[in-house]
């Protein structure tokens, strides 16, 4: 690792992972350089991606642990300034959302904070302690987690995250391909505010500028709810992936019962492109936008990032044409 480098530990790997790394080390207007490390079970994959695209100096050899393990944590987690949580799962029982995205989280802040280690931790739009659904539950009781143990924590609840290599857009876009129409449910009127994984990394960057006390001011102890500039109806999204594929498919709503139904089965099988589980159809029931009146403890995502990046959001129309 170069002498005064910052060390930033990605704990977590795929989609938004690579993203945020490769944000963190092409950065031209933070002049303090970082060493990337990635940590999860299985680091090599990724590693081995952005060892094409990234320098020896700024990649630093991948360690592995497990989230639900704090012993593995503290010697992945040596000499770290930044650690960037991005524990979470998206299929699962309810005891490994308990024990990944609540518990999990908790491991990774305590072994950050000894450390002494800033913790930027991504949750979602949606965590609700409250919530009968165990992803949003876990996720509110993870940020708990998180913020408990490391005061200058900064939460950041991206909303659906898009971009080439996402499992939303994309997944839909080859449905497209071999369904004769694309489903909604319910009508397929609950919104959501797709944000760009570029935006959503550029945002971990600003959040990690340890050295920099205008970054800090502005991100340290803040909940950071991300959304793009548009606000689209699961239907509207279903006709943005017919429109940037040059498909012409129906779209059919079905009631939320039958989703219930086809998640019943589709959740027991093994995970493939037509995974559905009764979780994910409760979730379609309840909007997934930015709240409009935030709390004292929130920032700004849209004013963060112009203020220090300088650069408007990137919306879907923009984007999707680069990889549908």
């Amino acid at each position: 690792m170069p002498p005064q480098a910052q060390k930033v530990v990605v704990c977590g790997s795929g989609f938004l992972g690579s993203y945020i790394a490769k944000a963190l080390t092409t950065n031209a207007t933070y002049d303090v350089p970082r060493a990337i490390q990635l940590t999860s079970r299985n680091p090599a994959r990724l590693y081995k991606e952005l060892r094409n695209e990234l320098s020896e100096k700024s990649l630093l050899p991948p360690v592995t642990a497990d989230v639900t393990k704090p012993e593995t944590l503290a010697q992945a987690f040596e000499g770290a300034d930044v650690v960037v949580s991005l524990v979470g799962l998206m299929h699962g029982s309810p005891k490994m959302f308990e024990d990944i995205q609540w518990h999990g989280a908790e491991n990774v802040a305590n072994a950050a904070k000894k450390e002494g280690a800033k913790v930027v931790h991504i949750s979602a739009i949606g965590a609700d302690e409250g919530s009968k659904i165990p992803y949003a539950r876990t996720k509110a009781l993870g940020e708990q987690a998180v913020r408990q143990e490391c005061k200058d924590a900064t939460i950041i609840r991206p909303s659906l995250v898009f971009g080439p290599g996402d499992s939303f857009f994309s997944r839909f876009a080859t449905l497209s391909r071999y369904l004769p129409f694309l489903p909604v449910f319910g009508g397929g009127i609950t919104r959501f505010q797709p944000v760009y994984v570029g935006d959503v990394a550029r945002a971990v960057e600003i959040a990690s500028r340890k050295t920099d006390q205008a970054a800090m001011k502005a991100t340290n102890g803040k909940i950071i709810e991300a959304g793009g500039p548009d606000v689209f109806t699961y239907k509207e999204m279903m006709k943005a992936v017919l429109k940037h594929t040059h498909r012409a498919r129906p779209i059919i709503s079905l009631p939320y019962s039958v989703g219930k139904m086809q998640g019943l089965v589709l959740e027991q099988l093994p995970q493939n492109i037509f995974t559905l589980t009764r979780a994910q159809v409760e979730q379609l029931k309840i909007d997934n936008v930015v709240n409009p009146s935030p709390l004292s403890d929130h920032a700004s995502f849209a004013e963060l990032l112009k203020r220090f990046n300088g650069e408007p959001l990137k919306s879907v129309d923009e984007i999707l044409p680069e990889y549908l």
